[in-house]
């Protein structure tokens, strides 16, 4: 070992004492925290559930319908009455029309980008995309960190065990991807991520999988040699922010790869079988036999997607990104039969879901404490297609929250008598973001900084204090 280097120590040492990688993304986390500590949250809200339905729901179809409009824009759905007096969405969402109470919608949301890519940076970072409006995952890197890569950086003294989690799947399948990780601010406020068994409904996580024989015995006899080393190493190498700090990520490592809290949230077994059902048995027609079709239960993955979720809240993780991205072979990419699919497919196991936990945290105590947001990239096309589909339209579209402190029935703004272009108080995802981070009490002008040293806001928008009370 003599002629091995610090460096090449670590890189080739560690994974293998930690069976994975994780002990190398907390050391590079604990560059950073060494030197300078984040604003610590002080605002209503302790978590946000942030719901990405991939594709681009129809907005004209679900939350902002238009009964007046022509034949070809209103199409075949019909509005019904919700708990909220004078708030009419899609029949198909008749359990959301139960809770809308507890709801506000925003019907106002705009931005210029028609490309899912595109429109995805902009919706999860409140950035529009430096590449522009296309399909770039494959071409350009993330550079805007993405909201829950914001707080881990911001909050990264704070000591939780995870601070933003992304399941069951990040789209694409790739983290790096330009706006679900930590952007510049480093792979190291990436997120944990969380994987789901459509059949077994079960979920997971390669970062906490270490082989069958390496017990937390063996790890901890070989952090005892890297100690060693370390001690060594000390008297020769400089110390640097980051030599103080390797032996306390390097315990946290083995904490979380020993964590009962953290395997105990992703056991969403230990649920009852009621609840289970709650969130998401078989009222949808499975599209496919592939990825997110039903299991042999009835259940469907959609649903124990936003169990696992309140799971998570329930265990203090702050930021929980929830990707409806490929379950049940479908995504709510519309272009054909936009009816069927809503009908069918998308808007039954979404109705129930999402309603269910709003009811679920809130008699828990949590949907105070819980920001809960649903939204796509982009809403559909008022006019419908030559296919009965709807294209994209990111010229206004809607979005759902709840809990976190919002004005239960509240509707803000408005969109045209088309559905096509705000009407009235339009909103950006810049605006989003800037509420988001003031509703977790943090400033959204506060800065954060890239590589090179420059500076940006953590949100350039301003906050929508209406939505709340």
């Amino acid at each position: 070992m003599q002629g091995l280097g610090r460096r090449q120590f670590i890189k080739t040492v560690c994974p293998a004492a930690m069976g994975l990688n994780l002990g190398g993304l907390l050391r590079a986390q604990s560059a950073r925290a060494a030197l300078a500590k984040g604003p610590r949250p002080t605002g209503k809200i302790k978590s946000c559930i942030l719901i990405f339905y991939y594709g681009g729901p129809s907005h004209l179809d679900t939350y902002d319908l238009k009964p007046d409009a022509s034949s070809e824009i209103r199409g075949e759905f019909k509005p019904i009455a919700t708990s909220a007096p004078g708030v009419h969405i899609s029949e198909h969402l008749p359990r959301m029309a139960r809770v809308m109470h507890k709801v506000a919608l925003i019907r106002s949301m705009h931005h210029a980008n028609r490309s899912h890519d595109s429109a995805s940076i902009e919706t999860l970072t409140g950035r529009p995309p430096i590449g522009g409006d296309r399909e770039l995952f494959n071409a350009t890197p993330e550079f805007f960190p993405s909201y829950g890569g914001t707080l881990s950086y911001l909050w990264r003294a704070k000591g939780y065990e995870i601070s933003h989690a992304a399941l069951p799947w990040v789209f694409h399948n790739v983290v790096d991807q330009p706006c679900q990780g930590g952007g510049f601010l480093g792979r190291a406020y990436d997120p944990f991520r969380i994987t789901g068994d459509a059949v077994r409904l079960n979920y997971g996580s390669e970062m906490l999988k270490r082989p069958p024989d390496l017990t937390m015995e063996r790890i901890e006899v070989r952090l005892g040699l890297l100690r060693r080393f370390d001690g060594q190493a000390a008297r020769r190498i400089a110390q640097t922010p980051l030599m103080d700090s390797l032996d306390t990520y390097q315990k946290k490592a083995v904490r979380l790869l020993a964590s009962d809290s953290v395997a105990r949230a992703l056991d969403i077994e230990r649920e009852s079988e009621q609840l289970r059902d709650r969130y998401g048995r078989g009222n949808e027609k499975p599209l496919s036999t592939g990825v997110g079709a039903e299991n042999a239960y009835g259940r469907n993955l959609r649903g124990q997607n936003l169990l696992l979720a309140r799971r998570l809240v329930e265990a203090g993780v702050p930021f929980v990104n929830v990707y409806d991205f490929k379950q049940q072979g479908q995504n709510w990419d519309s272009h054909t039969k936009n009816f069927e699919q809503h009908r069918d497919f998308l808007l039954p196991p979404a109705d129930q879901a999402l309603s269910v936990l709003i009811d679920d945290l809130d008699q828990r105590g949590l949907l105070d404490t819980t920001l809960v947001v649903g939204l796509g990239e982009f809403g559909r096309t008022p006019k419908i297609n030559g296919v009965a589909g709807r294209d994209h339209w990111p010229d206004c579209y809607s979005v759902v929250l709840a809990g976190g402190g919002v004005k239960g029935g509240y509707v803000h703004g408005a969109s045209d008598k088309f559905g096509a272009y705000p009407d009235r108080d339009g909103v950006t995802p810049a605006d989003l973001a800037a509420t988001i981070f003031w509703r977790f009490g943090l400033d959204p002008a506060s800065e954060i900084h890239d590589e090179l040293g420059r500076p940006y806001p953590i949100a350039e928008g301003k906050p929508i204090r209406d939505l709340f009370v």
